[in-house]
């Protein structure tokens, strides 16, 4: 599928898809939070769904089903980096797709819709993406309750576009695009369209009260613990021979120790350990224990996320610049 507009989405994909459905099911120690998720967003792009199931186990339309359809299709993913937020966000629409039934596009909004800083800017590029994705969402949409697809629009690093108003130094161009993100995320729920919009931050409590409250959802992710990181390494690594007990202290050894109060996150795990095993070994020598204690010693964990998204840094910087001059009044000087 060709973008209609370059430069306001990264991305445009459609689902299903064999390499998301891969990645989607290879997201261990997620399992809740995709059963909860996949329900969530099934209610919102298949409808009919809960009206049959409601007729089926009611005899009827039970009204709590009502309050389902009122709720904006927010869902936000808070958590530290490497904890599987944008992962999951960019595939469970193949899940979605394979047990409704129906086709389901993923637009993921690109960076560039933070605007170089003219007036208007940021307002208009979020304005649009918003108006292109409820285009698609209403010739998806069906009167008789049975969507024919589904859209899903995928906003990372969520802060930086709906940082809370109530910041002192917030300029007036970043409050406007917040109110254009909050007009857009309503449109979708009164239209009653087939369209979810996913927010993924490291930074939860930096987004705008307005947007937290719309959610329909939050879904908060961390670091695996000792059961989930065993659950992702004892398949993988009896595999290669690893005995129970080896296993063991791989999973202990990459959980907090050693004085740190921190262990490892899942894409320390899945693109840094692992790959750094297989290397140890390619292309000479087999998968050892003796390979994995200097594998863990040599990758050590990502540390937790503590400071500010690369975008409100910059944001930061741009404020000072036209505090400092006049010239850039109109426009943020890039950082």
């Amino acid at each position: 599928m060709n973008q209609d507009r370059p430069g306001i989405f990264e991305e445009i994909r459609e689902f299903p898809d064999a390499a998301a459905a891969r990645r989607f099911a290879s997201l261990y120690g997620l399992e809740q939070t995709k059963d909860r998720l996949l329900k969530e967003a099934r209610l919102l792009l298949d409808p009919e769904s809960l009206s049959a199931w409601s007729r089926k186990h009611h005899g009827k339309k039970i009204q709590i089903g009502d309050f389902f359809r009122d709720r904006p299709p927010l869902f936000i993913f808070a958590g530290d980096v490497g904890t599987g937020k944008t992962a999951l966000a960019e595939t469970f629409g193949d899940a979605i797709a394979r047990d409704a039934g129906i086709n389901v596009t993923l637009f993921e909004l690109s960076l560039n819709t933070r605007g170089t800083g003219a007036v208007g800017e940021m307002t208009s590029l979020i304005s649009a993406a918003f108006a292109e994705v409820r285009g698609h969402a209403r010739k998806a949409a069906s009167r008789d309750g049975k969507h024919r697809s589904g859209i899903i629009l995928l906003i990372d690093e969520a802060d930086a576009l709906a940082q809370s108003r109530d910041l002192s130094q917030m300029h007036h161009e970043d409050r406007a695009g917040v109110n254009a993100l909050i007009r857009g995320v309503d449109d979708l729920a009164t239209g009653s369209l087939p369209a979810i919009v996913v927010m993924c931050t490291n930074r939860v409590d930096a987004l705008d009260p307005a947007v937290r409250r719309r959610a329909a959802a939050t879904f908060t992710f961390s670091r695996p613990n000792d059961s989930q990181r065993r659950a992702l390494l004892d398949p993988l690594l009896e595999e290669v021979g690893f005995t129970k007990a080896q296993i063991q202290s791989v999973v202990d050894a990459t959980g907090p120790t050693n004085g740190r109060d921190y262990g490892y996150t899942y894409s320390d795990l899945t693109q840094r350990l692992l790959p750094g095993l297989l290397l140890a070994a390619y292309p000479s020598k087999p998968i050892t224990f003796d390979m994995a204690k200097q594998v863990v010693d040599s990758h050590p964990p990502t540390p937790p996320f503590n400071g500010q998204s690369q975008w409100a840094t910059q944001n930061r910087k741009r404020f000072r610049s036209r505090r400092s001059s006049s010239a850039f009044s109109n426009r943020w000087r890039r950082s």
